[in-house]
């Protein structure tokens, strides 16, 4: 059954723009990092500013990150984390084919895109405002630690606790991608100024990506907005 997440009210009170775009791969396939995905990730450091709403894309997050508490300069939303490794590094590090590719488009599109192994989700992702007393699973100086979240806190989770810290900062252990993962939820956030349009080609090339790894792999999309929900993503970048 696709993973259907759900988007909770409060959420779009904080950010009335945010959109997002959920991707559902089943019977897909992964494979050890290769030239093929490290090219993807090469590639995608030399065009960290070929967007031209990636500054303004990224300054958006910043402020979004201050509006419920947390503290951009210290734990910034994923894809400036991985810009900020890139710029100090000038590559990202290889982990495997599909982490790979989700974050070299990430990077090209200066947008947030998170991946998880649907089949150790406990019922579906949710994205919400923490009371406080949610587990999230995670290891610190290599050893494996139960964190809880702050109270207001935006975290995605599952029935289990959560599954990424403050929005897309920090993906848990329990649910991460690996070479035995074949059930896979993507999730691409989006706040304005980066068109919808650009959002939608982004979630293209994530479902290209991994028909190139198997040709098996069924897919289906779902388009989320303060508007609801759509399985038919919007058209034309005028939708809010």
């Amino acid at each position: 059954m696709p993973v259907e997440p759900t988007i909770a009210p409060e959420i779009f009170a904080l950010r009335p723009d945010f959109a997002a775009l959920s991707i559902y791969a089943e019977d897909a396939r992964n494979s050890p990092s290769d030239a093929h995905s490290e090219t993807l990730l090469r590639d995608a450091c030399l065009a960290l500013d070929s967007a031209p709403w990636a500054q303004a894309h990224l300054a958006a997050w910043r402020e979004t990150y201050r509006a419920f508490g947390a503290k951009p300069q210290r734990t910034p939303c994923s894809v400036e984390a991985l810009r900020k490794r890139a710029q100090r590094d000038g590559m990202l590090p290889a982990i495997n084919a599909v982490v790979d590719l989700y974050n070299a488009l990430s990077v090209r599109y200066a947008l947030p895109v998170g991946g998880e192994d649907a089949a150790l989700y406990e019922g579906s992702p949710r994205l919400i405002r923490a009371t406080g007393d949610e587990p999230f699973d995670t290891v610190s100086e290599g050893v494996p630690k139960i964190e809880t979240a702050e109270p207001g806190e935006v975290v995605w989770r599952d029935d289990h606790g959560i599954t990424c810290r403050r929005w897309n900062w920090r993906q848990g252990i329990r649910t991460r991608i690996t070479e035995h993962s074949t059930q896979m939820w993507f999730v691409l956030e989006r706040l304005e100024p980066m068109p919808i349009d650009a959002l939608l080609e982004a979630g293209e090339k994530l479902v290209e990506g991994l028909h190139r790894l198997s040709r098996s792999v069924r897919t289906s999309l779902l388009y989320l907005n303060a508007s609801g929900r759509s399985n038919r993503v919007p058209e034309t970048a005028s939708e809010p």
